[in-house]
């Protein structure tokens, strides 16, 4: 049997399934044999990043989803979306009416995998030390709204915020703010490698070949206390050079699902299979957006009509119809359509693609054409179809007249290095959120910690508007300050939002719980897998 399970957004940012079919979370078992899942991401350990599976150094999906297996935090996105609850804690809430003051206590007999107790002062250590080593990927930003962290006593954890953060609930969801075992991690140095502990549903044994962790055996944790039922007692996770290589592994039965990256192409196949095919199709809606961004000190782009006028030439229908069909849609915002507080900036101020209105631009400001720019990309991060994108995106600008563009591909643990370090003008990123909201699609990329290490800063969005819109606890109360800073990127196109992507799973049809397998953020939740009867 084939089928498409489809879970739509919500207009404001949350997700719920629809339709569960006959793989739903509820049936499966904790038994059988364990169940293998492909994925294309790539774990690496390089001079550069010798801390992959660091909560104080990951920040990206692939890493992020080795963690929310293997780190259990204070509180958790729940099943089927929604505010976040409880996991490690018992309760957690704000004690005052300006939301800056957060306390949580902690669940009675909770232990790490190596089955010593946590305490409080456990979950200080792990948080403070996040927030001190300050690791070059920038994750530590998610916590920067942390004044001090308290304990009373050895179940109790208050955080004293610098200022109002009605997000800060979905902040404590994230891995950064993962609970470590201080026996295992140093206070002020990252963790080498890929080892990790700590006290969520699974325990990582990494198999690895030279600098590379080529699968991830999740086993069950005995210790686990938490809000999360375990469906399996293993899952294991196996790295595919690519997309192609993957799906090979899916048809001969070498592995039981496949995730992220699947090809445009593989998703297109599958969604045409015939009735009894033995492998389903899941699509989920998702939160992904991807977009092109600015080292605006770099002399190629420091001019802002230089960005202005690619906002001007970048055609998104046809990027999108070209290279992803219906798998995607066009994005005018770095926030999402389906998020609360999300406006068409992009369009409002560009409208439709003019070849004569860029031109204009670069007119009135002086600038010599054609504008010599290169494009960069990553080889092995977000799909085969990457290449294809950008490959369009130069021939749009090319054929403008008014750029010429070459563009350059790396491999992800050479392309993050490079990124950081300054050394691109302009390149092409994605961004999967760390938790549905709005502010999580405008802190990270324009905030003076932002991950992108942009030079980039507004005054106006740093120090009014994003703190006015974290004030809000009705997000839909944040809307006016949240559209002023859309505006502004608009104009100033430190980044160029570029389009918004659904999410895919396929699965041998004996696995349920594939339904639940991926939440609006992308992560990966391999506890909902188990095997159960065949549709």
């Amino acid at each position: 049997m084939n089928r498409k399970t489809l879970v739509l957004p919500a207009v404001v940012g949350l997700l719920a399934p629809v339709l569960a079919a006959c793989g739903g979370a509820d049936s499966g078992s904790g038994g059988g044999d364990a169940i293998v899942v492909g994925t294309t991401d790539r774990f690496t350990a390089t001079k550069d990043a010798p801390a992959p599976l660091d909560p104080a150094y990951a920040y990206d999906v692939g890493t992020w989803n080795i963690l929310r297996q293997t780190v259990q935090t204070l509180m958790i996105q729940p099943k089927g979306e929604g505010e976040p609850v409880p996991e490690a804690a018992q309760s957690c809430g704000f004690t005052d009416s300006g939301n800056e003051r957060y306390a949580c206590k902690l669940r009675s007999d909770l232990k790490f995998s190596d089955g010593n107790a946590i305490t409080a002062e456990d979950v200080k250590f792990s948080i403070d030390r996040a927030r001190s080593i300050k690791a070059d990927s920038g994750v530590f930003a998610l916590l920067s709204t942390i004044d001090t962290v308290e304990t009373q006593g050895d179940n109790e954890v208050i955080f004293h915020l610098k200022t109002a953060d009605a997000t800060f609930p979905f902040k404590l969801s994230t891995p950064v703010a993962g609970i470590v075992n201080p026996d295992d991690y140093e206070k002020g140095k990252l963790r080498e490698g890929f080892s990790v502990d700590g006290s969520g549903p699974y325990t990582l044994r990494a198999e690895t070949d030279g600098d590379e962790m080529t699968k991830a055996v999740f086993t069950k944790n005995p210790h686990y206390k938490g809000a999360l039922e375990v469906n399996n007692g293993e899952v294991d996770m196996v790295s595919y050079e690519d997309a192609d290589d993957m799906g090979t592994a899916l048809e001969k039965g070498d592995i039981d699902l496949m995730t992220r990256s699947m090809s445009p192409k593989q998703i297109q196949k599958l969604s045409e299979a015939t009735a009894g095919s033995d492998i389903d199709l899941v699509e989920l809606g998702g939160l992904e957006i991807r977009y092109l961004a600015f080292n605006t000190n770099a002399p190629e782009v420091k001019t802002k009509a230089v960005r202005q006028a690619m906002a001007q030439v970048v055609d998104r229908d046809h990027l999108v119809s070209e290279v992803y069909g219906s798998q995607a849609e066009p994005l005018y915002s770095l926030v999402p359509a389906s998020i609360t507080g999300h406006s068409n900036s992009f369009f409002n101020k560009y409208g439709d693609p003019s070849v004569g209105k860029a031109k204009e631009l670069l007119a009135k400001a002086n600038i010599t054409t054609p504008v010599k720019l290169t494009l960069n990309y990553t080889t092995d991060h977000y799909g085969p179809a990457t290449k294809d994108e950008f490959e369009l995106l130069r021939k749009q600008l090319n054929d403008s007249g008014l750029f010429d563009v070459t563009v350059k591909g790396a491999a992800w643990d050479t392309f993050v290095p490079a990124e950081r370090k300054g050394e691109y003008e302009v390149w092409g990123m994605g961004w999967f959120p760390d938790f549905p909201d709005a502010d999580n699609y405008v802190a990270p990329f324009l905030d003076k910690d932002n991950f992108l290490n942009s030079p980039y800063r507004n005054g106006e969005i740093i120090n009014d508007l994003i703190p006015q819109s974290r004030r809000e606890a009705d997000r839909l109360s944040a809307g006016k300050s949240l559209t002023e800073i859309q505006d502004i990127v608009a104009d100033d196109v430190p980044v160029l939002p570029l389009w918004q992507g659904k999410q895919y799973v396929a699965a041998s049809t004996d696995i349920t719980g594939t339904a639940y397998v991926l939440n609006s953020s992308a992560t990966v939740q391999l506890w909902e897998l188990g095997r159960g009867v065949s549709g």
